[in-house]
């Protein structure tokens, strides 16, 4: 989840908006790679997650962090909630799964630095506490009554929210981890084909990915619960988005989106203020409830920008967000992945070829298949292990035409970073086959072993 957003005064005409989304543009030299991703802290002892406050807590391994790494602390009404540091900031989710949103960086090289080095400091930090981290997509064995609440307004107002607009918006919110990627575009067009292609194969992320059988602590009969809870969270914020493949689209066809999506809140002084269900359209016309008379600033439509959650969504970049959290390994693949598509032209349009005469009906089937059944999904004709096969070979083609070389010039690009994908598609298996593979094997049906053998 994001933190508030800065800057920006009130904005005075509604071609704003549209104008906010553009600015993101970037010449191609300019182009970043920002990664995030999510893990779940737990006690060694217990097994239990670990609560914000206490010898072993969240707030504890964030004060460590600030104290022995040099982060500098982010707080809201007085609690420590997050941290930033060189670009990047780490963050809390509604259940306390810690989260770092990376720097934007260059190459997949940097960005892979970064993810180890964060890791590497965080168990640095929970060593010393008896608090272990994990990486999956869903928490497999605890409850909803298991989760702590995190200190942020934002969540309050959430959860209170979540129950009268669908069935797993609180399970999302306090047990499902992701890993993403922010990717920008060139122009319009350029982030329109971008979105096409980032939508219609979010898919092939959601079965390579799939890192979530478990759930309430049994066998949940998909590879990705996680993508299964997005589903039925709120259908007006949510999904896969036909409009995108409609004529048309852009900038200001986004903004048309976004304003008829409910908001949450508005943030100010440090508080955030119910808005709930209310509309950014009468907040633009100086007629919102919870603010009568005043209008938004630019930051409050980039905080609203944020309540938005389809499977990819425009900011000032495009954010792929298909993807369970998973192994240490993984992190580094997911950027690869979408940067080997989406940052070389032949690349891009190679994939869009390989979709652009996929109807919507396919592109939600595909969605639906994917979080069933990973790898092994077929729908609509389509064999999701060769579709997977084709969009990892464009893939790497597009790392290799990059051609970004790291640790001194001794890796000539960023391909080997796909290996743990390549891996899949030779095996048929994700890392959820993996995990149920040991469920009915070594594991005799405990799942209490997947915090000793898949902890960071």
């Amino acid at each position: 989840m994001s933190i508030p957003q800065t800057g920006g005064g009130p904005i005075e005409h509604s071609d704003q908006l549209a104008e906010y989304l553009a600015a993101g543009c970037k010449p191609r030299d300019d182009w970043r790679i920002g990664t995030e991703h999510e893990k779940f802290g737990y006690c060694k002892q217990s097994l239990k997650p670990i609560p914000y406050d206490g010898t072993a807590s969240i707030f504890a391994v964030l004060d460590g962090l600030r104290q022995r790494h040099g982060w500098a602390p982010v707080e809201e009404a007085g609690k420590l909630i997050g941290l930033t540091k060189d670009g990047a900031n780490v963050s809390l989710e509604p259940g306390g799964q810690l989260e770092l949103s990376g720097a934007p960086l260059a190459t997949i090289h940097e960005t892979c630095d970064e993810v180890n080095a964060h890791l590497k400091d965080v168990r640095d930090i929970a060593d010393t506490l008896g608090v272990g981290f994990i990486g999956l997509g869903a928490a497999p064995i605890w409850s909803y009554e298991d989760m702590p609440m995190m200190p942020k307004g934002r969540y309050t107002l959430m959860r209170d929210y979540m129950d009268r607009v669908g069935t797993m918006g609180k399970s999302m919110m306090f047990r499902t981890c992701t890993v993403q990627v922010n990717l920008d575009f060139e122009s319009e067009a350029d982030m329109v084909k971008k979105m096409r292609v980032a939508i219609a194969l979010q898919p092939v992320a959601t079965a390579l990915f799939a890192n979530s059988p478990f759930f309430d602590g049994d066998v949940n009969g998909h590879k990705s619960w996680r993508s299964r809870v997005w589903r039925d969270l709120d259908p007006d914020r949510t999904g896969t988005l036909p409009f995108v493949f409609e004529d048309g689209f852009g900038f200001q066809r986004w903004v048309d989106y976004a304003l008829d999506v409910p908001m949450y809140f508005v943030y100010r002084d440090g508080t955030y203020i119910d808005a709930l269900g209310q509309s950014f359209r009468d907040f633009l016309a100086g007629n919102l409830p919870a603010l009568p008379g005043e209008v938004p600033t630019l930051s409050d439509w980039a905080d609203h920008l944020t309540t938005i959650f389809p499977e990819a969504r425009v900011k000032q970049f495009i954010e792929m967000r298909g993807a369970d959290g998973g192994p240490w390994r993984r992190l580094c693949a997911l950027p690869a992945f979408w940067v080997g598509l989406m940052y070389d032209k032949s690349a891009l349009d190679a994939a869009w070829d390989l979709v652009k005469h996929w109807d919507d009906e396919t592109r939600e089937a595909l969605r639906i298949a994917a979080s069933e059944d990973g790898l092994q999904a077929r729908t609509h004709g389509i064999d999701m292990h060769e579709l997977a096969r084709q969009t990892l070979a464009i893939s790497e083609q597009g790392l290799k035409a990059r051609a970004r070389a790291g640790v001194g010039g001794l890796v000539t690009d960023e391909t080997h970073f796909l290996n743990a994908l390549k891996e899949s598609v030779e095996s048929g298996k994700v890392p959820a086959d993996e995990l149920l593979d040991r469920y009915h094997g070594v594991w005799d049906g405990d799942l209490k072993q997947i915090y000793q053998d898949f902890s960071y």
